[in-house]
């Protein structure tokens, strides 16, 4: 196996082990990795993947990884990156199966489940800061922002109604700046 495919395999395992909490809370260490440490996509890019992988089938990190892998090296960096995110947490539940059910009943497991989500709640919302910052550029972006995130808490629908949603609106503010309208 090539030395990028090798370098794919250990990033995405690194980033696999070291992530509790699920897809959402791989997205900071994803930034920090992918993005500020090798160089194998832009925030721009980043934005792109996790609005992607967001409305398509599977974990956003796991979608993620795929994109990233492609880039890099096509279908063969697409798969490699994938098993390398996955193979942490398949292992690590595949161990942790056959004792969760014995230990979860005790008090300083829970407390300790409680306090994980809590850092997890502050990671996601970390990375989503440093998402909006990169993504919401100019009184357009504001107001898709402000308009998804009002639909959001107020329907309940898939997220993927949220994201066609925001790609009308962009389209639409791109035809009416095609028009000779401003978009700042």
């Amino acid at each position: 196996m090539g030395k990028v495919l090798w370098e794919l395999l250990i990033t995405f395992a690194k980033i696999g082990v070291m992530t509790f909490g699920g897809g959402m809370a791989m997205l900071p260490m994803l930034q920090r990795e992918i993005v500020e440490r090798k160089g194998w996509a832009t925030e721009e890019e980043m934005a792109d993947y996790y609005a992607i992988g967001q409305c398509t089938p599977g974990i956003i990190a796991v979608n993620t990884a795929t994109f990233i892998g492609n880039k890099q090296k096509g279908t063969l960096g697409g798969i490699v990156a994938t098993l390398g995110v996955v193979l942490p947490s398949l292992v690590i539940i595949t161990l942790l199966a056959g004792v969760i059910e014995y230990y979860s009943a005790l008090a300083w497991v829970k407390n300790a489940f409680a306090g994980i989500r809590v850092c997890v709640c502050v990671l996601i919302f970390n990375s989503v800061v440093k998402l909006g910052k990169k993504s919401v550029i100019d009184r357009w972006t504001l107001g898709i922002f402000l308009l998804i995130l009002v639909l959001s808490l107020t329907l309940d629908c898939s997220p993927v109604v949220f994201v066609l949603v925001a790609a009308l609106c962009g389209l639409a503010v791109k035809v009416l700046f095609a028009k000779g309208g401003e978009t700042k």
